[in-house]
């Protein structure tokens, strides 16, 4: 069971950029999990936007490739998600999930969840 928290969500303007945080509690061993995250918006299925295996290999959706990075840092137990050139598509809820055995075959059955954050952008 890893509690994870994520942070940074907020309004911005087409074109503008957010980078999202996710912390995790530091009593595992958190350097072996995949790590991804989801969105999720009214009338449309929870998407894996970005994810990162315990190797630094890294996956992204179409709709996002060239414009988001996962990235992650060990020593803080943190997953990050920079989000640059930003569009009104990806207004959603943005979720971070953990997957302790780090399958990477899709679709990925996670362990745990964080409770979302909000991002909306606008124009």
């Amino acid at each position: 069971q890893v509690d994870l928290v994520e942070s940074g969500g907020g309004s911005v303007q087409a074109g503008g950029s957010l980078r999202l945080s996710c912390a995790a509690a530091p009593a595992y061993t958190y350097d072996m999990y995949c790590l991804a995250w989801f969105r999720e918006s009214p009338g449309k299925e929870r998407e894996e936007v970005a994810a990162i295996k315990n190797d630094g290999t890294r996956r992204y959706a179409d709709s996002v490739k060239g414009r988001f990075t996962v990235s992650r840092d060990i020593a803080k137990k943190s997953l990050y998600l920079q989000m640059n050139t930003m569009k009104p598509e990806d207004t959603a809820m943005y979720y971070c999930a953990a997957d302790q055995f780090c399958s990477w075959r899709q679709p990925v059955q996670y362990d745990d969840w964080g409770q979302g954050t909000q991002v909306t952008v606008s124009s």
